[in-house]
């Protein structure tokens, strides 16, 4: 009896479930020698007969390993794969390539990209060659499309002067002003930003250090707290600021607009006495530059005066005080203080509005306007005033109205 050699040495046979495409499921025995190709080819003879006269069939298909999500190699035998009995096979098709596109075919997607692509500067020249010549002021309209923020200021620096003249005409003028004087007083001495305070006092620091620091570094957080931690061992830290003075008795604070009011009988007299509040008022919202700023520009090479020049025309913004140094220098400080135009339709807007014309006669709008000029960060403040916000939104509303137009 003669045996086959290859039973003699065959390895262990294994039963492997194996499952098609086309969902026929049947049990294959093979062993463990035996090539992933060879048993992709007795797995296409048995549930494609006929399939193997095309020699590319074996290629267009492939055995995966349903356990482990693998693709079996075609060079390996089945050990070599860790396959092990009872293992569960799929046998799948390849996935054909996409077919080459047709040489229309790209020509045809080429010509639909250069419709869609947009045109350049010489197709633009030959689209409008045929067209009246315009000139255009490019500043113009530049100028047209106008920042709120840029255009504030001369619209407060207008409504301030009308804000002074129809308070001067109010007969009660004079102790209008003291009493805008002494608000003014209670706003520097009083007014602190509670989210700032609550973040120093959060700290461990003491809330009077605290709010003496605020008052002394224009409400900065960071700079309140290196001040905080320079004059920790300073013996009069616990002092008020300078310049704030101790509380006054009720009687002498109730006598002095008495006196004032009995020496000022006369119109003379009562304009005099109004200039000096004015500039009172003036005095104490003198523009602050912050000191931080002004030591890091000058560092760099610029004269005090010049950088604090740089910063008032920027609001305090260092990277654009630094731009505006070295520039144009445009605007120039002088022209912060020119107002907008009288006649032009958006301050007739403005004071034609009920709200903005009612808040000109409170004297807590103008301080609101006198301090929003010099110290443009403090606008948010007044925008949250519940006197002086409605009319800051007025403004601003009325602005974006014709800007628009």
């Amino acid at each position: 009896m003669f045996v086959q050699e290859e039973k003699i040495f065959a390895g262990k046979v294994l039963r492997l479930h194996i499952c098609a495409a086309d969902g026929a499921e049947w049990l294959e025995e093979a062993a463990e020698d035996t090539s992933v190709e060879k048993l992709k080819e007795r797995c296409l003879k048995h549930c494609a007969p006929g399939s193997l006269e095309d020699p590319k069939s074996v290629t267009h298909h492939k055995l995966l390993h349903a356990a482990s999500e693998r693709v079996l190699s075609d060079t390996k035998t089945i050990l070599e794969e860790n396959v092990q009995d009872r293992d569960v096979l799929l046998l799948i098709k390849k996935r054909a390539p996409s077919p080459l596109p047709k040489m229309a075919d790209v020509s045809a997607g080429e010509k639909k990209k250069q419709e869609q692509k947009a045109p350049d500067r010489d197709a633009i020249l030959r689209a409008t060659a045929n067209l009246p010549a315009c000139s255009t002021d490019r500043a113009a309209v530049q100028t047209t499309m106008r920042d709120f923020q840029t255009e504030l200021r001369k619209i407060l620096v207008s409504l301030i002067e009308v804000a002074q003249k129809l308070l001067a005409l109010n007969p009660d003028a004079v102790e209008l002003f003291k009493k805008a004087n002494a608000m003014l007083d209670e706003d520097e001495d009083e007014r602190v930003d509670e989210t700032a305070l609550r973040q120093l006092t959060e700290m461990g620091f003491p809330e009077s250090r605290a709010s003496k620091a605020l008052r002394l570094n224009h409400m900065s957080v960071p700079q309140a707290m290196e001040w905080l931690i320079e004059h920790a061992e300073d013996p009069a830290i616990d002092m008020p600021p300078p310049g704030q003075a101790s509380p006054a008795p009720a009687g002498a604070a109730a006598s002095a607009p008495d006196a004032a009011a009995g020496t000022s009988t006369g119109d003379d007299e009562a304009r005099d006495e109004l200039t000096e509040i004015f500039k009172k008022i003036r005095r104490k919202r003198e523009f602050r530059a912050d000191a931080r700023a002004v030591i890091s520009l000058m560092e760099m090479g610029f004269e005090e005066k010049e950088v604090i020049d740089a910063l008032r025309v920027n609001s305090n913004q260092q990277n654009a005080a630094c731009e505006w140094l070295l520039g144009d220098r445009k605007p120039s400080p002088e022209e912060l203080d020119q107002g907008i135009d009288p006649n032009s339709p958006l301050f007739q807007a403005i004071l034609d509005n009920p709200v903005v014309q009612l808040g000109l006669t409170n004297p807590k709008t103008l301080l609101a306007f006198e301090d929003m000029l010099e110290n443009p960060l403090n606008s948010t403040q007044w925008m949250n005033d519940p006197e002086t916000g409605p009319v800051m939104l007025q403004i601003s509303r009325i602005f974006q109205t014709l800007n628009r137009t």
